[in-house]
């Protein structure tokens, strides 16, 4: 396959960024989509130019790393991660529009490289459990309901790549922060925290700039783990709750 690949350069936080285009030809159909990636990097080391920055880590779909926007999709046409995204779904001659995430939470560091801290100060707000619990308990050791169980580890796939807020025109976090607060919020070991838990992660995502939620549905579109837009409704329902608790104080 030969491509013609429009890239945004962007030297640091504070340069001003640009499309740049490369030619990359030879791309097998079953690369996935950083592999071919690093044929062009490879490309512009042997050239003395600068290669392309972008994010990657386990490269399985696991860890959320690899996070671009590809022709206006954020990771691409299918749905799914970036790293996980084959060339096959692009055909010979295609160009290819290679941005990172679009938002003011977002700052670019560099390239296709953004700072997703936000997201680790979103949970170090109330992403965590005050019970002891000493060494691994057994797993049958707190009975949990099996619609619970679910419902925990379906919220619990979130693995925190910023697809949502990419995709969501407002670049609201609701997605995101929902997923952190249903999994704990819905288990018993996280009922003690239950009220400041959605209080404090809530707070703290409006602090970090994100925009305001319209339930649009882009950000359940876009989300490679399927993360339900009902999550939302659910994290509404918990903060209506602790507030009115709060109130009653």
């Amino acid at each position: 396959m030969k491509l013609t690949l429009r890239v945004w350069r962007q030297k640091n936080a504070d340069a001003d960024g640009t499309m740049s285009t490369y030619e990359v030809d030879g791309i097998s159909p079953d690369m996935s989509f950083l592999e071919m990636l690093d044929v062009l990097n490879e490309q512009l080391i042997l050239s003395g130019e600068d290669p392309v920055a972008f994010d990657h880590d386990c490269r399985e779909g696991i860890c959320g790393a690899c996070s671009l926007v590809i022709n206006g999709d954020a990771h691409g046409p299918e749905r799914t991660t970036t790293c996980q995204l084959h060339m096959r779904s692009f055909k010979d001659g295609d160009t290819i529009d290679i941005e990172p995430w679009r938002a003011a939470a977002f700052p670019v560091i560099k390239d296709l490289v953004v700072d997703r801290s936000a997201f680790d100060r979103i949970i170090q707000a109330g992403g965590y459990i005050t019970a002891p619990t000493g060494s691994a308990p057994e797993a049958h050791a707190t009975p949990v309901p099996k619609a619970d169980a679910d419902f925990a580890f379906e919220h619990a796939e979130c693995i925190g790549c910023g697809a949502c807020v990419a995709a969501c025109p407002n670049g609201a976090a609701m997605l995101f922060t929902s997923a952190k607060i249903n999994h704990l919020n819905v288990l018993p070991q996280g009922a003690p925290e239950r009220e400041t838990r959605v209080l404090d992660m809530v707070t703290q995502m409006d602090a970090e700039g994100f925009g305001g939620c319209t339930l649009t549905g882009e950000c359940a579109t876009a989300c490679p783990k399927g993360i339900p837009l009902m999550s939302i409704t659910s994290m509404n329902k918990e903060w209506l709750r602790a507030t009115r608790k709060a109130g009653k104080r």
